[in-house]
């Protein structure tokens, strides 16, 4: 018949099925390879890798409870430093109403990979009933810090 759209005569060929499986796979994988590939390029030129390292905010009730959780933390090699800003004054909502406390802010660095572990803990050991964790990802900064931070956290 002129004029109708027929298949290829070849169509049905593995070799089209395989393409086709290598072409998805690859787009699937691409995160993957382009991770593996941006690690590679950092240790052989030494650069940093945008969002390895992330800073941990959490605010605690007093200075002690703030202390103990920071040792806890660097006891367990959940962050490499962790600095603690003095009191400051804290308006929120809880349960309906208006609250008003004074609290100290904890500022951890940390390896990304930590954060789920460093999470874990502070809700495990804070008093609070729903302690605010808050991290951010870190772009850019000095790589001796970003090295000590990893040399620090590996240590045994």
């Amino acid at each position: 018949m002129m004029g109708c759209w027929s298949p290829p005569q070849n169509w049905h060929r593995p070799g089209w099925m395989i393409v086709l499986l290598l072409m998805t796979t690859s787009c699937l994988l691409f995160p993957v390879f382009k991770s593996i590939l941006c690690h590679i390029h950092a240790a052989v030129t030494g650069g940093y890798i945008s969002g390895s390292h992330s800073l941990a905010f959490i605010n605690c009730p007093n200075d002690q409870v703030a202390k103990d959780i920071a040792r806890g933390i660097l006891e367990k090699k959940l962050a490499a430093s962790v600095n603690i800003m003095p009191k400051s004054s804290s308006l929120y909502i809880w349960k309906g109403e208006i609250e008003e406390s004074t609290e100290v802010l904890l500022i951890m660095k940390t390896r990304t990979a930590k954060i789920n572990e460093l999470s874990g803990y502070i809700r495990y050991v804070h008093p609070f009933e729903t302690p605010d964790i808050l991290t951010v990802p870190i772009g850019d900064g000095n790589p001796d810090y970003f090295r000590w931070i990893e040399d620090v956290m590996s240590e045994k």
